[in-house]
This record gives C-alpha cells, structure tokens and sequence, in this order.
C-alpha cells in the first residue's frame, strides 16, 4: 500500500469506544496515524489504544462539555501534536413516539448529535486552520429522509447535515476542508437494541431492500478513512446512496404512505413504546450525564 497522507498525523476521533468509531480507529491506524481517542468508556477507550499499532491517547471527555473538550484537546497538542484530522462522530439515539418520549432523553440525543458536534469543531479549529485540515462530521441515512419513531435521531442528524454545510463554505478560503458521512445502517450495539424493539425492527425491515439492509462496521469505517484521505466533501457509506440526494424532496410522502399502514397495525392492543438511549454508548452517555440516577 502506497503511504498514506494521514501517516503521522495525529487524527481526533470521538465516540471512539465501540461502533463505528472504534472500526475508525483501527482503519485509521492502519494508516499509522497517531489517534486521540475521545469518548465516556474510559477502560474501552483504554484498551483499545493499547491494542493500536500506533501512538494512541484515550481520554474521556463529554463532547457537549466545552471544558472537557478544552482539556482534552489541550492534552492532545502536548502529547501528539496539532490535528490534522477530527472526526465528528459521537452519537446517541432513542426511538418511540414523540408524543410520550421523555423531554430530557430526546433533548440529550439533539445536545450530543448537533451540539456536541459544533462544539467539536469549535475546539479543534483553531488546529485545523493551522495545519490546512479536515473535519468530517458523521452524519446519517437519516441525514437524507427521515423516520417515525426516531424524531430526535433524525433532527440531529439533519441539523449535523445542515450545520457541516455550512462550516465548509465558511473555512474553505482558510484551507481548512470538511466532509459529511452519510452511512447507512451499520452494525452497532445502537442498532442491535433498536432491532429488539418490534415496531423499530419493523420499520426498518419495510425499508426498500437496499436500504433495510446492515452493514459491516469494518466496511463502512474503510469507505470512510478513505473519504478523510482524499480530503473528500461527502461520502456515502454504501455508495449508491449517493443516488437518494437526487429524490430526497420525493421521500416524505412515501414514508409518510407506508407509516400510515404500517404503524396502526404495529400500535394494535399496544401502544409503542419508548426505547430509552439505545446500546451501551447510549447508556454510557446516560450514566456520565446523570451520574446519580445511574
């Protein structure tokens, strides 16, 4: 393999404990970039910098904490230099009905997707302009068109989407690229609990077969570090996504036809229920953001 551009970089990754983010570490060291790893699970991220190839730095921080990030990224110029590369990629989900979803939990999915996101960038530009950098922020199929039952999944996501497009017109003259992910589901505790929930399963599986279909943590993490190396302004994990861009206006109104079928025969005898933060990294978010509940 030719080297790589991101040889020797130090590359910030957050959520980086499991999921995608932790596929990301390891495709990007494979590149032999240096990895600051950020996230809740301090013995994951732990173990998982030890198992890297690399120089590697976990640190727990909350990407919604701005202290938290200061001092993480403060650490980081110390001990692995300036980023050259920060990958937004931290993030929660809970799914139910809005109507009955907890005030708190759905506001949280939207602090840790959007903001946590913004506040992210807001951190480490300052070393992305230095070093003519990359932010790319994870965002979603649900970026694209969005889903009953996941409403505070879907607006995040959404406003991520939004919020990157705009970061890029606006630090473009400072050398400074940004790129927005769009994968599709990927095999993740998140989506394994959503799965186990019966609407959130069936919805899913009434998806078109191209996109109901999981992939790989691995593969989508590849498409990825690809898309950072060549400095790419969006990548589509898998790639025909790419083709929903041109019919996303076309989207709601059959979303809209299959809910209305689908979701009074799943609501039957029972009313839907809430999912509360799905997977271990919602839990864990949960746990670090109400430590006294938990």
């Amino acid at each position: 393999m030719p080297r790589s551009p991101l040889a020797d970089r130090t590359v910030v990754v957050t959520g980086a404990a499991r999921g995608l983010g932790e596929a990301l570490a390891r495709a990007l060291a494979g590149r032999r970039a240096r990895l600051a790893l950020l996230g809740h699970e301090g013995a994951a991220l732990n173990a998982l910098a030890a198992s890297l190839p690399v120089p590697a730095l976990a640190l727990e921080a909350d990407v919604t904490d701005a202290t938290a990030l200061r001092d993480a990224a403060d650490e980081i110029r110390g001990r692995l230099g300036r980023p050259s590369v920060v990958v937004a990629n931290a993030g929660i989900a809970q799914g139910g009905p809005f109507a009955t979803s907890d005030p708190v939990e759905w506001r949280r999915v939207i602090d840790v997707n959007l903001t946590g996101s913004a506040q992210t960038a807001r951190t480490f530009l300052p070393d992305l302009i230095e070093t003519a950098g990359y932010f790319l922020q994870v965002a979603s199929l649900a970026s694209l068109g969005a889903t009953p039952m996941m409403s505070a999944y879907c607006a995040s996501k959404a406003g991520a989407e939004a919020f990157a497009h705009s970061l890029q017109a606006e630090v473009a003259h400072q050398g400074v690229a940004v790129g927005i992910a769009y994968p599709a589901w990927t095999a993740t505790d998140m989506i394994r609990h959503a799965d186990q929930f019966t609407a959130m399963h069936e919805l899913r599986t009434h998806m078109p077969a191209p996109a109901r279909t999981v992939h790989s943590a691995d593969a989508v993490a590849a498409r990825l570090v690809r898309a950072v190396e060549r400095r790419r302004t969006a990548v589509y994990a898998p790639a025909w996504l790419r083709s929903v861009q041109v019919v996303r206006a076309a989207l709601p109104p059959v979303v809209l036809r299959v809910s209305r079928r689908e979701l009074p025969r799943l609501d039957s005898g029972r009313p839907l229920r809430a999912t509360g933060p799905l997977g271990a990294g919602g839990r864990a978010d949960r746990a670090a953001a109400d430590p006294v509940d938990d």
